[in-house]
Parts: C-alpha cells; sequence; structure tokens
C-alpha cells in the first residue's frame, strides 16, 4: 500500500517520524453511466468555455471569482502557502474523549513509524493509551490546513481529521417550534424498548443491503437479460404500516415491545438478537429465498417455450388432433 503522507508528529520536543494511509475503503460496487439507446459510456471533456477548446488537466488552474473580477491561482502560488509546506503534526492540546463532538469527524488514516527506531512512536502510542486522552493536532494535506485527533487503535496511532467550529451549523433551526408534552407512561415504556434493544456493538453484525441486493441484480440480470423478472427476484414488498392517520404511540410502543419478547422467545431482548446477526441472517435466508425463486421462474419459461417449439415443428400432428 503506498502512503499518502508522509511527514512527522511533533510532541513537545520530540520529533516522531511517520506515514499515512488511508484507514478506510469504500466498499460499494463500481457503476459507470451509458447511453440509454445503446448502451456507449457517457465521457466528460474539460472544455474552455471561451475558446472552445478541450483542456488538459495539466494547463487547468484554480480561480477565485469575487462578482466583479477573477483571480486566478497557479499551482505555484498554491505552493508558496507557509502551510502546505509544512510536513508536520504538531500536537497543541490533550483532552478527553467525551469532549470531541462526533458531528466534527472527518476522514481516518493510520500512522506508521517512518523511522529505524520506532521508540518515539511507542512512547506516544503507550502514553495516550495510558492516560485515555486524544491529542489534539494542526497538520496541512492536499492544500489545505486541518484540525486532527490522535487516537490509538490496537497498536497503531490513528489520525482523525475533524472539522473546524465555524463548519457546524448550529442544531436551532432542526429543533421542534413547540415542546411536546410525554407521559410518564410513555417514557417508563420508551425506556423498556430501549432496554430490549440494548447490547454490545458488534459491526460485524450487520451488512449493507442495498450493496448485497445490487450485487444479486446484477447476477439476475447477467443471466437472464432484459427478460429480468425483478419481482421473481426480489419478492413482493409489502407496504409499511401505520403510515396514514394519526399514530397511538402508547399503542406502537406496545407492539413493539411485544414484537421483541416474541422474537426472543419471552425472554427480552438483547439487542443483538433483535437487531443485529439476527438481522444478517434474515437478510441470507431472504436472498437464498429470492433465488430459489427465481431459478424455478427461469425453470418455467425455458419449460414453456421448449413445449412452444415442439407444437410449431409438428403442424401435422395439430390437424390430425
Amino acid at each position: 500500500m503506498r502512503a499518502i503522507w508522509t511527514g512527522s508528529i511533533a510532541f513537545g520536543l520530540v520529533n516522531v517520524p511517520v506515514k499515512a494511509y488511508g484507514a478506510t475503503e469504500d466498499h460499494d460496487i463500481s457503476l459507470h453511466q451509458v447511453h440509454a439507446t445503446d448502451g456507449g459510456r457517457i465521457k466528460y471533456e474539460r472544455r474552455c468555455e471561451i475558446c472552445g477548446k478541450k483542456i488538459k488537466y495539466k494547463d487547468i488552474d484554480k480561480a477565485f471569482d469575487d462578482g466583479e473580477r477573477t483571480v486566478v491561482l497557479t499551482d505555484d502560488d498554491m505552493d508558496a502557502l507557509p502551510a502546505e509546506k509544512s510536513r508536520e503534526i504538531e500536537v497543541v492540546q490533550f483532552i478527553q474523549a467525551d469532549q470531541l463532538d462526533p458531528l466534527m469527524l472527518e476522514k481516518s488514516y493510520y500512522l506508521q513509524p517512518d523511522s529505524k527506531s520506532p521508540k518515539a512512536y511507542e512512547l506516544l502510542r503507550r502514553t495516550l493509551e495510558d492516560t485515555d486522552k486524544l491529542a489534539v493536532v494542526r497538520f496541512a494535506l492536499r492544500q489545505k490546513t486541518r484540525l486532527g485527533v490522535l487516537r490509538v487503535r490496537s497498536k497503531a496511532l490513528v489520525l482523525q481529521s475533524i472539522m473546524w467550529a465555524d463548519e457546524l451549523r448550529d442544531a436551532e433551526f432542526a429543533e421542534p417550534e413547540k415542546t411536546a408534552r410525554i407521559s410518564a407512561q410513555e417514557l417508563k415504556m420508551s425506556a423498556t424498548l430501549v432496554e430490549s434493544y440494548s447490547g454490545d456493538f458488534s459491526p460485524e453484525d450487520f451488512s449493507d443491503d442495498y450493496q448485497t441486493q445490487l450485487r444479486q441484480l446484477i447476477d439476475a440480470k447477467i443471466e437472464q437479460g432484459e427478460d429480468l423478472d425483478t419481482e421473481a427476484t426480489f419478492g413482493t414488498t409489502s407496504e409499511g404500516e401505520g403510515e396514514e392517520g394519526v399514530v397511538d404511540l402508547m399503542e406502537a410502543l406496545k407492539r413493539s415491545i411485544a414484537g421483541i419478547e416474541k422474537s426472543s422467545g419471552g425472554k427480552g431482548g438483547t439487542g443483538k438478537s433483535a437487531r443485529g446477526s439476527t438481522g444478517a441472517k434474515t437478510t441470507n435466508k431472504s436472498t437464498s429465498a429470492s433465488t430459489k425463486e427465481r431459478r424455478s421462474a427461469t425453470a418455467k419459461k425455458k419449460k414453456t417455450s421448449s413445449s412452444a417449439s415442439k407444437k410449431k415443428a409438428s403442424p401435422g400432428s395439430e390437424k390430425s388432433a
């Protein structure tokens, strides 16, 4: 794997050389755009609106427009910024993890020691681990000055970029105009429902249903072509209940709790059994069932077409009948 950035962590007078690697990757199926009529792939051209010529990427610069004039900024101009030249991740503060608003979190990077003697790296990692704190840092990456935090994952340091304070919108606009009255009984029932869903979080228990179904759709389309029957592939979906009319909140809570207790054999839910691994197993079962239906439908279709071709081949027998 290729490092996306190399530099060092400045921890007081301690210097920790590191290489940065992307800590996450996209698992989505890659799709591209095509012309619906003939299937030709759609391509986008970088064309100048003044001269009309196609422009190579190396000949493109950035610009700022204030409404009256345009200021063109070349790569040399951008590289001249002092912050862009910095190859340092500067530790500026240590904080408790609960002081960081999760809304601020952005992309994560693994930091690998880039030194024959990784003692400084290990010292910082152990310090963060033993104090159970996050290190607030400043750094420059891809022509942007960024704020971030250093944390420990397994035996590696992780750099996680965070938003600047003025990039967060105030939540006031999303708050309800009127505060609804909640009874003590409703609050108690809601807490019971929460307890029924509670459990230890295991990301492996959850799967991306959309990507699973998209792969199933692609496989079915490869097998059946334009004769694809999506209903046979995925089955019919029932309309959600309670979408119309006024919802009886207490009744909805009671039915939800009863459903959890029923699915767990009356023992009360643990969260994991109610929404976690059970959900993944259900998806696999439904996928298997829909695959059987699809194969059955395909077999029937082949049998019907075979029968029809036999009748066409022997018109004499049809007359004698």
